[in-house]
């Protein structure tokens, strides 16, 4: 139940991040919070699925690049996620590029705020 509580907090968190960004950066199209959970779903799923791939065919450049070009390949996972949801749009992928940078970080911060150090939703217990 744990594991669901904080999934389902996690999911939230991102969904506010989307509509916060939506609300912050004048490229980024998010009609409201209902389309800004779809996109929170669609980012998941696309973060669990093609990112890791993404990232090991891409891994050599960005190696080249110090680690810079690792901010595109999540740029362009951003950009998938308006095209899968349909109310859910950015101007360019420069935006995207942007806005998923904002997501990571205040999605970062939030899950500290509401998850705690940890990152799970409930108590913290240390074994004696």
């Amino acid at each position: 139940m744990n594991m669901l509580a904080t999934w389902t907090v996690k999911w939230l968190v991102i969904a506010l991040a989307i509509f916060f960004v939506a609300w912050a950066l004048p490229g980024v199209h998010v009609p409201d919070f209902q389309t800004a959970l779809l996109g929170a779903l669609a980012l998941g799923i696309l973060n669990v699925t093609l990112r890791p791939i993404l990232k090991l065919l891409t891994f050599p450049i960005t190696i080249l690049t110090l680690g810079l070009f690792a901010l595109v390949v999540n740029g362009f996972v951003f950009w998938l996620a308006t095209i899968i949801v349909n109310e859910f749009s950015v101007d360019h992928f420069w935006w995207a590029v942007l806005a998923s940078v904002i997501v990571s970080a205040v999605s970062a911060v939030g899950n500290r705020f509401f998850l705690g150090a940890d990152g799970k939703v409930g108590d913290v217990r240390e074994d004696d």
